[in-house]
This record gives C-alpha cells, sequence and structure tokens, in this order.
C-alpha cells in the first residue's frame, strides 16, 4: 500500500511535465516558423508598384543566398517604415539617410547600417523647375511656390533645405508656399504640371525619368545640383542574430554588375555595387538634421 501510494505522486509529476512540454512546444512553433521568414520594406520614395518592380529580383536572390523565404511589403510612408524596424516587424529596410537617423535615435541606438550603394558616399540632390520660368538659382526662389517629397526625406528634404538655409534662405519665410508631394516622382509631376514653381529630389530619380524619357528636358530641368552627401542604406535591428545579419551583408555585398543577376538587381536599385557602411557615416545627417529644426 505504501509502495502504490508513493508511485501517485510520482506519475502525477510526471504527467504534468509532459503536459507543460507540450504546451510549451505548441507556443514554440509559431515563433520558430516565424524566424523562417525575412522580412523586407523600403521607404516609399516611390510608388508601390513601383517599389515591388525594383526590390523583386532582390528578394528573390536574397531568398536563394541567404537561405530563407524572404517577403517583401511596401509601406505608406517613411515613418512607417521607420516604426516597422524599431518594432522588429521587419527585419531588413532601405533607408534613406534621414530615416536611417530618425531610427537610430528612436530606437536608442539599436539600428545597425550594414550597406549602401557607393553611389551613396557622394549623393546629390537636383532642384528643377520649368526651363521658361526665369529661376536660375536658389535665390530666384524667394517668392514661389516650392515642393519637397517625404518630410523624413534626405534627399527630397533634409539637405536640400539644409542648402538653403546655407545660402541664407528659409522656406517658411522666403517662399510663396512650401509644399511636400510624398514622393520624388510626385515631386516631379508637380513640377511638370505647373503645381509649383519649383523642386528639390533625389538625383537617381531625377536621371533615371530622364533616361526613361519620363520627362522633358526642354519643358523642365535642374538649375541647382547640391555639394555630396552620405545616403541611402540597407539597415537591420541589433537584435538580429549575428550569423544572420552577416549572411545578408555578405550577400549584398557578393552583387556584381558582371553577371546578368546582379547586373539587374544593381540596375533596378540605380547602384554599380553595394560596399560596407557604418553608423559614423551619418552623423553629418544628424547634425544637418538638428541645424534645420527637423530633429529636437
Amino acid at each position: 500500500m505504501s509502495c502504490t501510494l508513493s508511485k501517485r505522486p510520482f506519475h502525477a509529476l510526471l504527467r504534468n511535465i509532459l503536459a507543460a512540454a507540450g504546451l510549451a512546444a505548441l507556443f514554440a512553433t509559431p515563433a520558430a516558423a516565424q524566424q523562417q521568414v525575412l522580412k523586407v520594406t523600403t521607404i516609399p520614395e516611390e510608388a508601390a508598384t513601383e517599389q515591388i518592380r525594383k526590390f523583386g529580383p532582390l528578394t528573390r536572390y536574397l531568398e536563394r543566398t541567404v537561405g530563407m523565404k524572404v517577403e517583401f511589403t511596401p509601406v505608406n510612408d517613411y515613418p512607417a517604415a521607420v516604426e516597422a524596424l524599431i518594432n522588429k516587424q521587419v527585419d531588413l529596410v532601405w533607408f534613406g539617410g534621414f530615416t536611417h537617423v530618425q531610427a537610430q535615435l528612436r530606437s536608442g541606438g539599436k539600428v545597425v547600417p550594414i550597406a549602401q550603394r557607393e553611389e551613396d558616399t557622394q549623393f546629390r540632390s537636383v532642384f528643377i523647375t520649368q526651363t521658361g520660368s526665369g529661376i536660375k538659382s536658389l535665390a530666384d526662389l524667394k517668392g514661389k511656390q516650392v515642393s519637397f517629397g517625404s518630410q523624413s526625406s534626405t534627399s527630397g528634404h533634409l539637405m536640400p533645405r539644409s542648402f538653403l538655409l546655407q545660402a541664407g534662405i528659409t522656406p517658411e519665410k522666403d517662399f510663396k508656399r512650401v509644399a511636400y508631394s510624398g514622393a520624388h516622382d510626385a515631386t516631379i509631376a508637380s513640377v511638370v504640371g505647373g503645381r509649383v514653381d519649383a523642386a528639390a529630389l533625389d538625383i537617381t530619380v531625377w536621371r533615371k525619368f530622364v533616361d526613361e524619357k519620363k520627362v522633358d528636358t526642354s519643358k523642365v530641368d535642374v538649375f541647382y545640383t547640391t555639394p555630396p552627401y552620405f545616403n541611402y542604406n540597407w539597415s537591420v535591428h541589433a537584435d538580429m542574430p549575428a550569423a544572420l545579419r552577416e549572411r545578408i551583408t555578405r550577400a549584398l555585398l557578393a552583387l556584381s554588375m558582371d553577371n546578368p543577376e546582379g547586373k539587374e538587381i544593381l540596375t533596378l536599385n540605380r547602384a554599380t555595387k553595394y560596399i560596407a557602411t557604418k553608423p559614423e557615416n551619418y552623423k553629418s545627417l544628424e547634425t544637418a538634421g538638428r541645424s534645420a529644426g527637423l530633429i529636437k
């Protein structure tokens, strides 16, 4: 009798342990499965359809080289891209320099830049206007209606504003109206359509529109090109496992114009190659953001 009584608590304890282990496994399964998907997004510098077209081949390349399913999902605006990485809703984001700085500050230093295009070491913005507008310099913008892109855009707002301030021009005081188009392609359309007198945008988007003959430079053209600055990068959250971060970085740096796949991906991303980058490269953008009153 005493032997039977001593076994019952043991059997009950064993059943409880097995049940708890089963529950733990059940709840762990979705999390483990989730880790098999690499979620990617980008700041919406162009229309969602263009983003999907541009990053589709890269998504397929990363699936093969990183060895996991990759999902690309567009977001509605620049702040959404920042929040998505901070809150770990995505794993890899194509940021402009300023959105990278915003994400770095919002996350308390938990955002890590891993790669940038070689072009991003010497990036520039352009100011465009209709060729018959009479606008030939930044000073000629006084009293005019001028558009930027997104308020969080590096090349479409922060750096153009910074160079305007250096030239002694304060947009809210000196322009008749300040507009924000939300994206570089919309910025071009606002000048072509005559909704504003002039606008600032990413030089690579402008060149793309010119090369694809989507804009007539006899009617709308560049009148000012800014000095160079650091810009875009691929960023991840600092909590990403180091091995995964390394695999993604190696894959990006391995892209080459010397093979068809690499050439397609790099051309779509307006790049010749990706190079390693570091947080220090974006400190000057933080300084510019504070000077322009865009970072408090």
